[in-house]
C-alpha cells in the first residue's frame, strides 16, 4: 500500500444516485482495510475510523497531539535528509515554496509601506515641506495620495478577482505583475512642471499601481491554496495538514517587504544626506531616496513578470478542472448565484471581519505618533519614527510566523485565532482609550509603547492572517477569486473609513472609536465564519458538486459536519445532513464511477480511440480495489455499452 501513503479520499466526478450497487457487499477484511486507508486517512481519523470532529474533547486533544507529533517528526526527518544531501537545499525549498508564491505580496508590501514612510520625508524641514504641508500645493490632491491608492486597490481586488475566475489564475498573476511593474516605472519617473503637478502625477501613478496590488490578493490566495490541494482526484496530507501554512507563508512576505523597505529607506537617507538622519533635509536628498526606493522593486517586479509567464503555466489547473466538470467555458455565473444562495452569510464573515481588521490595521499607527512625542519632545527628525517602524515590523513578523505555524492546528486553528486576535486588539485599544492621560505621562509611556507592539503582534497573529486565508478557503473553486476579491475590497473600505474618520476626530476620540470594531469583528467571526481547520478541501468541492446538481441534501460528508459549519449554518440545519456511514458508502460508489470510467477509457484505447482532451490519473487503482469493483459490478452499463460498440 506504499503507493497510497500520502493519499486521502477521492474527489468524485459527480454524485452517483442510482443505488445500483451495495458498496459493502462481499467486502473482505483486506479490501475493507484498503478502503479505510483511502477514505479515512490517519491524520483525520483514529484507528476505529472515527473522524476527529466526532471525538470527545479529551480524545481530540490526544489525537491531535499524536498526529501533529508524528507529522513534525516526519517533516524534521525530511529536512535533515535534505540538509545532509545539500546544506542549502532547505533554504532552496523554503524560497521555492514560500517566498516565490508570495513575491508579489512582498513587493506590494514594500511599495505601499514606502508611501507612508516617504510622506514624513516630503513634509520635513528643508525638503518639500511647503508643498506637502499644504502651503503651495492643493490640499485635496495631497489627501488624494491616500484615497486614490486605496481606491486603486479596491478596483483591482474586484476586477482581477472576477477576471481570475473568468480567464484563469495564471493570466491574473501575469497581468498583476505587469501592472505593478508599469506602476513602479510611473512612480519612479513621476514629476511635473510645478510641485503640485508632481503630486498629481504621483497620485495617479499610485492609483494605477494599486490596481495591480489589489489583484495580488485574490490571485495569490487562490493560486497558493489550489497549488497545495492539486488538481487531481486524490487529496494529500499537504492539503489536509498544511494548506493554511502554505497560504499564510506566502502572505507573510508582505511583512518582509515592509521590513526591507524600512531598512533600505534608512540606508538611502544616510547615503544621500551626508551620513546623518537629522533635519534639515535637502530636496535633492529626498528625490534620490524616493526614486531609488521605487526603482529597486521595479527590477524585482519585472523578474516576477518573467517568472509567472514562463514558470507558472499550471497555476490554473484546478479551476480548469472545476469548469470542465461543470461544463462551463467562460465566467461561471450559475456558480456565482449558487454561492450567494448557499454561502451568502459567509460573505458577512469574510468581508465584515476584513473591514473591522483594516480599521485596526490603520489604527495601530495612532500609538506611534503619540509615544514618540512623549519620549522625544520637540524632535523633528524622521529617523525615530522609521526606527520604531522597523521594530514594529519585526514584532509583526513574529506574529505572521506564529500564525503560519498554528493556523492548521486543529485545537486552535483559523476561527479561534481570529476571535482571540480581535479580542486582544479590543483590549489593547480600549485600555488606553479610557486612561489616555495616564498612559501619555512620561512615567507610563513605556506601557503605552508595549500595548502598541502587542496590538501589532495580535493583529498579525489573528485577523490579518486569517482573513486573507478564509476569504478564499470557504468558497468553491469556480467563484473563489471573485469572493476573495469582494471580501478584500470591503476590507479596504475599512482602511478608507479609517483614513476619512481619523481626519475629523482628535487622537483620544480615535481611541474611543477603534476598539469597538474588535468586538464587531469577533462577533461576526463567531456567528458567520465556518472553521475550515482540518477540513479536506476536496470534501468541500465534493459537496459543491452535489449543490451544483441541485442535490444538497444528498451529500453526507464532513464538509457539513457541525465542526466545519458556522453557528448560523448550524442554526439553519445544514449539519443535519451529516452521516458518516452513509458518506462512506457514497464515497465507494463514487470511486466505482471513477473506476468504471477508467475501464471505459482502457477499452477505448484498445479500440484505437484516444481521449486527448482530458488528463486522467488511473494509477490510483490498486489490484485489490480493482478486484473488488470487478466482482461487485454485476454488468456495468458503462462497460457493457463500450464493449458492444467495439464488437459491432
Amino acid at each position: 500500500m506504499a503507493e497510497y501513503r500520502d493519499y486521502g479520499p477521492a474527489a468524485p466526478h459527480g454524485p452517483d444516485m442510482t443505488g445500483t450497487h451495495n458498496p459493502i457487499h462481499d467486502m473482505t477484511s483486506n479490501e475493507r482495510q484498503i478502503f479505510d486507508y483511502l477514505l479515512k486517512p490517519d491524520d483525520s481519523y483514529n484507528e476505529r475510523g472515527v473522524y476527529w470532529g466526532d471525538m470527545s474533547w479529551s480524545e481530540q486533544i490526544r489525537f491531535v497531539m499524536k498526529s501533529d507529533a508524528k507529522e513534525t517528526k516526519r517533516e524534521a526527518s525530511n529536512v535533515w535528509a535534505m540538509f545532509k544531501k545539500d546544506p542549502l537545499s532547505p533554504v532552496s525549498y523554503y524560497f521555492k515554496n514560500m517566498v516565490l508564491p508570495g513575491a508579489g505580496l512582498g513587493l506590494e508590501g514594500y511599495v505601499l509601506f514606502s508611501i507612508g514612510n516617504l510622506k514624513p520625508l516630503f513634509q520635513a524641514q528643508g525638503s518639500f515641506g511647503d508643498c506637502w504641508n499644504g502651503k503651495t500645493c492643493n490640499v485635496t490632491w495631497l489627501a488624494a495620495v491616500e484615497y486614490m491608492e486605496i481606491s486603486g486597490i479596491i478596483v483591482g481586488q474586484i476586477l482581477v478577482g472576477i477576471l481570475g475566475d473568468w480567464l484563469g489564475r495564471r493570466w491574473g498573476l501575469i497581468q498583476d505583475a505587469t501592472i505593478m511593474f508599469i506602476g513602479l516605472v510611473m512612480l519612479t519617473a513621476a514629476w511635473g512642471v510645478t510641485e503640485n503637478g508632481w503630486v498629481i502625477c504621483y497620485v495617479w501613478s499610485l492609483f494605477f499601481y494599486g490596481i495591480g496590488v489589489g489583484g495580488e490578493y485574490p490571485m495569490t490566495a487562490t493560486s497558493g491554496m489550489e497549488n497545495a490541494v492539486g488538481s487531481g482526484k486524490i487529496s494529500t496530507k499537504e492539503d489536509r495538514l498544511h494548506r493554511g501554512r502554505k497560504v499564510t507563508s506566502a502572505f507573510l512576505m508582505q511583512g518582509w517587504g515592509q521590513f526591507f523597505n524600512q531598512v533600505l529607506l534608512i540606508l538611502l537617507l544616510l547615503i544621500f544626506h551626508h551620513g546623518s538622519g537629522n533635519p534639515p533635509y535637502s530636496k535633492l536628498a529626498a528625490q534620490w531616496v524616493y526614486r531609488i526606493s521605487f526603482a529597486i522593486p521595479a527590477v524585482g517586479t519585472l523578474w516576477l513578470v518573467y517568472y509567472r509567464t514562463y514558470k507558472m503555466k499550471s497555476a490554473g489547473k484546478q479551476l480548469a478542472a472545476a469548469k470542465k466538470k461543470s461544463k462551463v467555458t467562460g465566467y461561471d455565473t450559475e456558480s456565482l448565484k449558487l454561492t450567494f444562495t448557499y454561502f451568502g452569510p459567509r460573505m458577512i464573515a469574510t468581508a465584515g471581519a476584513w473591514y473591522a481588521n483594516d480599521i485596526f490595521f490603520y489604527g495601530n499607527k495612532l500609538f506611534q505618533s503619540e509615544f514618540i512625542k512623549v519620549i522625544l519632545p520637540g524632535d523633528k527628525s524622521i529617523t525615530p519614527g522609521w526606527l520604531y517602524n522597523l521594530i514594529n515590523v519585526g514584532v509583526s513578523l513574529v506574529g505572521y510566523y506564529l500564525a503560519s505555524f498554528l493556523i492548521d492546528n486543529k485545537l486552535y486553528g483559523r476561527k479561534r485565532m481570529q476571535m482571540i486576535g480581535f479580542l486582544m486588539d479590543f483590549v489593547l485599544f480600549v485600555v488606553p482609550a479610557f486612561h489616555f492621560e495616564y498612559y501619555q505621562s512620561p512615567a507610563h509611556i513605556r506601557e503605552f509603547q508595549t500595548m502598541y507592539f502587542l496590538s501589532s503582534f495580535f493583529n498579525q497573529f489573528g485577523p490579518n492572517a486569517v482573513t486573507f486565508l478564509v476569504a478564499a478557503e470557504v468558497y468553491p473553486t469556480p467563484i473563489r477569486a471573485t469572493a476573495h476579491g469582494l471580501s478584500a475590497a470591503v476590507g479596504k473600505l475599512g482602511a478608507l473609513t479609517a483614513a476619512v474618520l481619523y481626519y475629523y476626530i482628535d487622537t483620544q476620540t480615535k481611541f474611543y472609536v477603534v476598539p469597538w470594531f474588535g468586538l464587531i469583528g469577533m462577533l461576526v467571526t463567531i456567528v458567520f465564519l465556518p472553521d475550515t481547520t482540518g477540513l479536506d478541501l476536496k470534501e468541500q468541492e465534493r459537496r459543491w458538486q452535489y449543490i451544483r446538481a441541485g442535490r444538497e441534501s444528498d451529500y453526507h460528508g464532513v464538509a457539513v459536519h457541525p465542526k466545519h459549519l458556522s453557528y448560523w449554518e448550524r442554526f439553519r440545519g445544514v449539519g443535519k445532513y451529516y452521516d458518516a456511514d452513509a458518506d462512506y458508502k457514497q464515497k465507494i460508489e463514487e470511486m466505482r464511477v471513477d473506476w468504471e470510467a477508467s475501464e471505459a477509457r482502457k477499452a477505448n484505447e484498445k479500440a484505437g480511440h484516444w481521449d486527448d482532451d482530458e488528463e486522467h490519473d488511473d494509477s490510483v487503482w490498486s489490484s485489490d480495489v480493482s478486484t473488488f469493483f470487478e466482482k461487485t459490478k454485476g454488468s456495468s452499463p458503462i462497460i457493457r455499452a463500450k464493449e458492444k460498440d467495439y464488437t459491432e
